[in-house]
């Protein structure tokens, strides 16, 4: 069954290296959001904002 968590991902060499940056709080597993002005977690609600 084709998953959308695939597309965040690319293969270099023999490991599979994450495009999006995942939640310092929430640890590995759990992507931030890219929005206009800002990156968030959709679980613990952790936002930064672009300069």
């Amino acid at each position: 069954m084709a998953d959308g968590r695939f597309k965040h991902y690319t293969i270099e060499g023999d490991k599979a290296v994450s495009q999006k940056r995942h939640c310092p709080r929430c640890g590995p597993g759990v992507f931030l959001a890219t929005h206009a002005d800002r990156v968030s977690c959709g679980k613990c609600g952790f936002t930064e904002f672009n300069k």
